[in-house]
């Protein structure tokens, strides 16, 4: 299937072709059309299969088609609701690029930075608002946002939603929309309290899941390092002596670690930036622009800040401590092998992370395979489960995706 069998209007199409997408990914083919007839959605589906032009481009041509004297009034039309800053900017880069041929107006508010250039886009009047909970039911008790208007909502990574609290705060806004109104919700799983959830949003939905829930992508080759936890960052830096690694997301668990991981980074000369709570919007989103640009070559991120992080031809994601909460495995090494490119993810485990390895291990029903031929093997590391070997990182390898039909994340 192709965007030019989904039925898109030419603007749409257009942008489209400038960015160089031609064929979409499972979520965008199926969710394009459910939406595009005014139905309410339920989406299952992992970070990296491109659910945001699922929505995005579906919204657009929506509101694109609207008669021109209603479009004109510049009501909020659509929000789209999502957990992190980071997020919300991207989701909003989005909506620039498909939309750059429609004249709908788009605008992004958040938390961490002053509110007055958000307020004077509002006061400007725009056609779709990406927000974060609280900057926007701040602003509505300012009184410079009306919702009443609104007829597309989005909940974009209601799970994660649920993991930093924001519940409560999206009940809030609920109330405060019309309740004669299309909506669609995405999360990457879908536990008990994520469907009663969704059930208080949607009307009678369409459900889209495109790959089993909790499952990790084909498209990723995970291999796992045991290692005195003394011998991480000297098993990162000998890792990234591969010249073919060109960038690399490393996941630490805290903030304070991830500042010591680019310390001992730069100690060694590799350009490296972190991202996380305690940086300023503006430290984060230029760490992020130079991670993208490739100014930085390893962006080292706790998992509430990188959630959300979409980085064209990224090969590498290294995971320096194994997460506590075997779901985040997955949003993890989800930011590689992003719509059917091909992903490396690499783990470091220390004996105290064991037994975290073993709930990845049942989560995602296969046992990670284990490199042993590297500098500094951990002698008491007896193999989790009978878990299969790996070879040791490849050099030279290059995994870029240059040619052929692009999806569009």
């Amino acid at each position: 299937m192709t965007f030019q069998e989904l039925n898109l209007i030419e603007p749409i199409q257009k942008a489209l072709k400038t960015e160089g997408y031609t064929t979409p990914t499972p979520i965008q083919a199926q969710a394009i059309p459910i939406v595009l007839t005014g139905r309410d959605l339920l989406g299952c589906a992992q970070t990296g299969t491109g659910k945001t032009a699922a929505f995005a481009i579906p919204i657009l041509q929506l509101l694109y088609n609207r008669p021109q004297a209603e479009r004109g009034r510049k009501a909020i039309k659509s929000l789209i609701l999502t957990p992190t800053r980071e997020l919300a900017i991207q989701i909003g880069e989005s909506f620039a690029a498909y939309g750059r041929h429609t004249h709908l107006t788009h605008t992004v508010v958040f938390g961490g930075v002053g509110q007055k250039p958000q307020t004077d886009a509002l006061a400007r009047g725009v056609d779709i608002l990406i927000a974060t909970p609280g900057r926007l039911l701040d602003l509505m008790g300012q009184g410079f946002i009306n919702l009443k208007q609104l007829e597309i909502f989005v909940l974009d990574e209601a799970d994660r939603m649920l993991d930093m609290g924001f519940v409560h705060d999206v009940k809030r806004v609920l109330k405060e929309i019309p309740s004669r109104r299309q909506s669609l919700f995405f999360s990457a799983t879908m536990p008990d309290v994520i469907v009663k959830l969704a059930d208080t949003i949607l009307t009678n939905p369409s459900k889209v899941e495109v790959t089993p829930v909790s499952s990790t992508a084909d498209t990723i080759q995970q291999s796992v390092y045991f290692v005195d936890k003394s011998d991480k960052n000297a098993l990162l830096i000998h890792i990234l002596e591969d010249h073919s690694i060109e960038t690399a997301l490393v996941f630490t668990r805290t903030k304070h670690g991830a500042d010591k991981v680019v310390k001992v980074l730069q100690k060694a000369d590799i350009r490296a930036e972190a991202i996380h709570g305690n940086k300023s919007q503006n430290a984060r989103q230029n760490a992020l622009n130079n991670f993208k640009n490739r100014k930085t070559r390893i962006l080292v991120a706790t998992d509430i800040a990188a959630r959300g992080i979409d980085v064209d031809d990224l090969t590498h994601v290294i995971n320096f401590e194994i997460p506590n909460i075997p779901e985040t495995y997955v949003h993890r090494i989800g930011r590689t092998g992003r719509a059917g490119a091909n992903g490396t993810a690499f783990s470091f485990c220390d004996a105290e992370e064991r037994a975290y390895l073993k709930d990845i291990h049942k989560l995602i029903a296969r046992q990670i395979p284990v490199v042993h031929d590297h500098p500094y093997p951990d002698k008491s590391a007896a193999p989790v489960g009978g878990a299969p070997e790996a070879k040791a990182a490849p050099r030279k390898q290059n995994n870029f995706r240059r040619r052929g039909p692009q999806r569009v994340r």
